[in-house]
């Protein structure tokens, strides 16, 4: 039977899944890793921590399984959405990456609304407002303050793509991810070359886009050497991580509506055809599903804020449980069993 292996490149860890072609879970694993803030309003992490932190996955999922990473015979990517990984020629990260979290790009946003024509305009073009977890407003961000990482970028890639990019060599978007990007004509499913022209971003810089299910490259033989799976294994579009929860939860079709709960907390929903959304209150995005879209509200510290606490009050547990190769996660359930205790309203 075939093995089929989810990589996740989230904001606290790397979570990789092992299941059979009947969706059968075999084992889990996760790997975590820091969040940088130089800066208050600032969130960077270092790309190479999630090509690490997926090697590892994978060794520790087959370990569990009892199975070897050479059986594994189609691997899907998910991942945060919106990060900004600068890389060049070569392939290589130039920067820590930019977070959906990071909030130091206002001015960029005002900047991408004026360049667009307004705010009105920019929503006909892409379906959404300038946010400063977007990706387009770093894209301008680092062009201004690192001129001299953006002179060298190649590509800027999302999270997952870099990882994709680590497993197979090629350069690729799903149109999931891509949509958060607020560079992507979310009707069309392609990106805006209007709105990339007046931004001053070369079409070049990204890659290109496919639907979630297609193959989008096949694992190369450094990446084969590296983590034991074997060379030619293709490697599908994946999606971010809030349509990709959404496939897994079912929410496939029109009137279904999920809540999530991540380092972010979400509440999404199907669509059938673009969601107009003049107001620009809401992310309408195209879907994981081909042919299909989107639309969701996000609260960006929810999961994110349970991870601090448990860092700041619980340090010394952590440091344990780390030492001891345990997962740090396993004290969530404690925190919450103590909270119960605690009278509504304390």
């Amino acid at each position: 039977m075939a093995l089929l292996c989810g990589i996740d490149i989230g904001t606290s860890a790397t979570k990789t899944l092992l299941c059979n072609e009947k969706g059968r879970v075999l084992a889990t694993a996760s790997v975590e890793y820091p969040v940088y803030a130089p800066k208050p309003g600032w969130s960077e992490q270092e790309p190479e921590d999630w090509w690490k932190a997926t090697a590892k996955g994978v060794a520790l999922v087959c370990k569990k399984a009892k199975k070897k990473p050479s059986q594994i015979t189609g691997i899907g990517l998910s991942g945060q959405m919106h990060g900004s990984v600068f890389v060049d020629r070569a392939g290589r990260s130039l920067r820590r990456a930019l977070l959906w979290n990071d909030q130091r790009t206002v001015a960029e946003c005002a900047e991408i609304e004026k360049r667009a024509g307004g705010r009105k305009q920019l929503i006909k073009m892409v379906s959404n407002v300038a946010l400063t977890g977007f990706t387009a407003p770093k894209i301008l961000w680092v062009r201004k303050h690192d001129p001299r990482t953006y002179g060298k970028t190649h590509k800027v890639l999302l999270p997952k793509d870099y990882i994709r990019l680590c497993l197979t060599g090629e350069y690729a978007a799903e149109v999931s991810d891509a949509a958060g990007t607020l560079l992507l004509d979310v009707k069309n499913r392609r990106w805006h070359t209007g709105l990339l022209s007046k931004l001053g971003i070369d079409a070049d810089l990204m890659a290109p886009v496919y639907e979630s299910p297609e193959v989008t490259g096949k694992i190369s033989a450094a990446a084969a050497k590296l983590t034991g799976l074997k060379e030619g294994t293709p490697v599908v579009g994946g999606a971010g991580d809030q349509p990709a929860g959404a496939v897994g939860n079912g929410i496939v079709r029109a009137g279904i509506v999920s809540a999530t709960m991540g380092t972010s907390g979400v509440v999404f929903a199907h669509a059938d055809r673009p969601v107009p959304n003049e107001e620009g209150n809401l992310q309408s995005f195209c879907h994981a599903v081909p042919g299909k879209w989107c639309v969701f509200g996000c609260m960006l510290s929810a999961g994110g804020s349970f991870q601090w606490l448990r860092n700041t009050l619980l340090a010394e547990q952590v440091k344990a449980a780390v030492k001891a190769k345990r997962d740090p996660g396993e004290l969530y359930p404690q925190m919450i069993k103590e909270a119960e205790s605690a009278p509504p309203g304390c």
